[in-house]
C-alpha cells in the first residue's frame, strides 16, 4: 500500500494542489435542496460537489462541525461523503482539529482512521503537547494515514497565542520545529499554515523542508494565488491549498445554474494554483 504522502503527491501531480473544503451551510444551499431535512440536504450537496470538482481537485476536506450539529443524521451524511470521495479517488482530510489527553486522543484517532470515518488524514491541535499528539501519529501510521498539525492558522485572531515570544521566537516556530521532528521518520505529519499570513508562510516553508503544508485562507478569506506560491517546494509539490466557500458557494441559493458555477470556480482555482 502506498504511503499517505505518496498518495498525496500523486493526486497533486495529476490535478494540482487544490483542496476543496466541504463546509455546508443551510442558508447557502441551492433552493432545489431545501425541501430535504438538513443532514440529507448536506449529503446530497456534498456528493454533487464531489462529482463536479473531481476533474479539478484531488483532495477534499469535509469540516466535521457542520455535520455534527445535526447529530446522528449529520454523522451519517459526513460518512457518506467521505466514502464516496474515496471511491472517486480523492485524498480525504477530516477537518476536526482534534486534541486531547493520550487515552482520548487514541479514541479520536481510531474514529478518524478506523471504520467509522476511514479518513486519509486528520487535522490536529497540538496545544496539549507531545503526549497528546503521539497517539494520533501512532494510529495514523498503522493504516498509512496522515496528520496536519495546526502551526500558523488563517483566522484573524491567530496571533493572540501563536505570535507570543517564547525563548526569542514566536510560539508557532516552536510548533513548527516539533512538526519537523514528528515528520522525520515517515513524512506523514504535515502542518496547517494559512495563506492570509504570506510572510510567515514563506518563513515556515523554509523552516519545514519535507513537510507537507495544508494552506487554508485562499479565496474567500482573502489569500491570493500569489500568496500561496511560497508554500510549494522546488518541485511544485509540498502543499495543498484549501478553498471552501470560494469553490462550493460561488452562487446565490436561487441560481438555477449553481452546478455550472461550481465547475467554473473549481476550474479557475485549479488554473490559478498550478
Amino acid at each position: 500500500m502506498k504511503t499517505f504522502t505518496d498518495r498525496l503527491a500523486d493526486v497533486v501531480r495529476r490535478k494540482g494542489p487544490l483542496c476543496v473544503g466541504i463546509d455546508p451551510r443551510l442558508e447557502s444551499l441551492p433552493k432545489s435542496l431545501r425541501d430535504k431535512p438538513p443532514a440529507e440536504a448536506f449529503e446530497a450537496f456534498g456528493l454533487r460537489v464531489l462529482e463536479l470538482v473531481a476533474p479539478f481537485a484531488g483532495v477534499v476536506k469535509p469540516q466535521a462541525a457542520f455535520f455534527e450539529q445535526y447529530g446522528p443524521a449529520g454523522f451519517a451524511a459526513m460518512g457518506g461523503i467521505l466514502k464516496r470521495a474515496k471511491e472517486l479517488g480523492f485524498v480525504t482530510i477530516l477537518d476536526a482539529k482534534r486534541g486531547d489527553i493520550a487515552s482520548t486522543a487514541t479514541a479520536y484517532a481510531e474514529a478518524a482512521f478506523g471504520p467509522t470515518w476511514d479518513a486519509d488524514s486528520l487535522t490536529v491541535n497540538p496545544y496539549l503537547g507531545q503526549d497528546a499528539v503521539e497517539p494520533f501519529i501512532a494510529t495514523a501510521r498503522k493504516g498509512n494515514r496522515g496528520l496536519f498539525v495546526l502551526v500558523r492558522t488563517s483566522n484573524p485572531g491567530a496571533g493572540l497565542f501563536q505570535d507570543l515570544n517564547c525563548d526569542g521566537r514566536p510560539v508557532y516556530r516552536h510548533v513548527a520545529e516539533a512538526v519537523v521532528k514528528w515528520n522525520a521518520d515517515r513524512g506523514d505529519v504535515g502542518a496547517v499554515v494559512g495563506a492570509t499570513h504570506p510572510n510567515e508562510l514563506r518563513e515556515l516553508r523554509a523552516a519545514m523542508p519535507g513537510v507537507w503544508l495544508l494552506v487554508p485562507g485562499y479565496g474567500a478569506q482573502g489569500g491570493t494565488a500569489a500568496d500561496v506560491k511560497a508554500a510549494y517546494d522546488a518541485n511544485g509539490l509540498g502543499a495543498v491549498v484549501n478553498s471552501s466557500r470560494g469553490v462550493t458557494f460561488p452562487f446565490q441559493p436561487d441560481d438555477p445554474d449553481w452546478e455550472a458555477k461550481i465547475v467554473a470556480a473549481a476550474k479557475k482555482a485549479q488554473g490559478e494554483l498550478k
